[in-house]
Parts: C-alpha cells; structure tokens; sequence
C-alpha cells in the first residue's frame, strides 16, 4: 500500500483529496502548520490509515521529515492573504520548492502540484506572480511533478457559491467587482481531488500542466443570477470598478475572515477559464460535475 504526504491536507480541497486517496486503498499522511488543526482531526481520520504531522512547508526541514518514506506527495497549500510571515513568496515559491526539492532528494515517484487557472510568472499581481513563479520552481527541482490549475472551485461549505448566497441573503444590493463581466469555469472541488488521484498513478501525466474547469463558462453576474433564481429573490446590482475594489480588499483583509481579498479582485481582472493550451480535465477521464446541482443545494435562507 504507497503512503502519499498531503500538505496542506487539513484545508477545503486538501481534506478531498485526503479521502480520495483514502478510498483508492492509499495510506495517508497528512502535513499541515497548525496542529491545533490536526488534533480536532477530520472525516478522512476515520475513514482510513491517516497520521497527522505538523510541518510548515517554510521549514525545509520539517517539510523532509513530512516527505521521508512516501512514495507519492501532493501539495495543496494556498494562502490568500499576506500576514505576517506568510507572504505569497513564502507559500507559493518557497514552500512549493522545499517540497519538490525534498521529493527529489528523497526519492520520491509522484508529486503533484496544485497551482490555479491564470498562474503567471510574469504577472505584476503578487499573488498570480507569485503562484507562476512556483510552478517554474517545481517543476525545476522535481521535472516529472504534475501541475494541476483548477479554476474557482465549489463544493459543500465552499468559499466561493456560499459566500455569494450569503451576500444576497444579507444586502440588498450586489456589488459586481469589474461589473460581473469576468467569465469563470467552476470546477467542483470533487472533481479537483480525483484529477489529483488520477495523476498520482497515470505515468502519462508526468511532467504536464492540467487546466481545470468545469463543463460551463459563466460570468460572475450570471452564477450570482443563477444563485438568486430558486431564492425567488431580486437585487440590485451595483459595478465596483477595480481602482476601488482594490483598496477595498485591503481594509478587508485587516478582518479576521476577509470577505474579499487582493488575490480575489486580480484574479477578477482576467477571464478564468481553461485556455486550451494545455490538457483538461477530460483528458483525465473525468466528466465533471454541473454547478447547477450545487447551486440547487443551497440553504435558501441561514
């Protein structure tokens, strides 16, 4: 049975793949920074033989220790907001070249790299920079890593469907970022975690970049106009231009739980839908799930 390392294994994607793995008969060990994350534990601690250590992946060597003994290892770590320490450089090119070089110092057969839709080195957002940058990094220190670039995801107690309900819940005005003109290709979060099973064991996908999306392209003001539809509700909806939707990520982020970041409105700059440049999900042989039937999931009211 191949034991496979997680990073970031505790988080909304990670916790997927954590139990993908689990049911493809994988053992699990799971690397996060928080322990006080790993003690309260997960569904996937039940399901399976799951071990917990901490590591954060700025540490090269606990991020060894995390990678020592495993045939496979996924990294899933994100950070949406620079806090302290944990800068995008930090996470995205540092910590995502600690893991590969520590997979390739220690032998490791697969790793696969989460990355997102848009990733680029040469972008002058820190964030999109940051997350292109890192996939040069890995790949450079691990060339048979497989990079996965989901688009915005969605799932059960998702960041991205809920949150939009609860803004049309509680305001009776939408503020559309850019006018709502971005055009997005959600992908389920599910889907995401079996792309990441998959190319753990298909050798073909050594060395490639997968885009991620799902079977629809839609503007952000048409999934918001989805979301209100069985609401039987109507709003208004207001343009937020990018010259004050930036500032007002900023104060955002000074909140415990940013309601919007900086990441968010650079990534709404540009359309975030697979490019067809590069293998899809398809080619993964997996059909993905509709956003219709988790928009109709929603709580209508909270």
């Amino acid at each position: 049975m191949a034991l496979v390392t997680v990073f970031g294994g505790t988080g909304f994607l990670g916790r997927r793949i954590v139990e993908r793995l689990l049911h493809g008969g994988a053992m699990v060990r799971v690397a996060a920074r928080q322990t006080k994350r790993i003690d309260r534990g997960t569904d996937s601690e039940r399901a399976g033989p799951t071990t917990f250590v901490a590591a954060d992946v700025r540490d090269e060597d606990r991020v060894a220790a995390a990678v020592a003994g495993a045939q496979g290892v996924v990294n899933a770590v994100s950070a949406y907001v620079e806090r302290g320490g944990t800068t995008y450089a930090a996470v995205h090119e540092l910590g995502a070249g600690n893991i590969a070089k520590a997979c390739s110092r220690l032998g490791v057969d697969r790793l696969v790299h989460i990355s997102g839709i848009g990733a680029d080195a040469a972008s002058q957002s820190r964030y999109i920079g940051a997350r292109g940058r890192g996939e040069l990094i890995v790949l450079a220190a691990f060339p048979g890593a497989v990079i996965l670039r989901p688009s915005v995801m969605f799932g059960p107690d998702d960041a991205f469907l809920n949150s939009l309900a609860q803004i049309i819940r509680s305001a009776p005005v939408i503020p559309l970022i850019g006018g709502g003109r971005t055009t997005l290709q959600p992908v389920h979060v599910l889907d995401v975690a079996e792309a990441v099973g998959r190319s753990l064991s298909d050798p073909a996908a050594s060395g490639k970049i997968y885009e991620l999306g799902g079977p629809e392209s839609l503007t952000l003001r048409e999934i918001i106009e989805r979301i209100l539809l069985p609401m039987g509700q109507r709003r208004l909806f207001i343009p937020v231009p990018f010259a004050l939707a930036h500032p007002l990520a900023r104060l955002c982020e000074l909140l415990p739980k940013a309601p919007l970041t900086v990441a968010q409105v650079d990534l709404l700059k540009n359309d975030n839908v697979t490019s067809k440049h590069f293998p899809e999900i398809g080619d993964l042989g997996i059909a993905p799930r509709n956003l219709a039937d988790a928009i109709s999931q929603l709580p209508s009211r909270r």
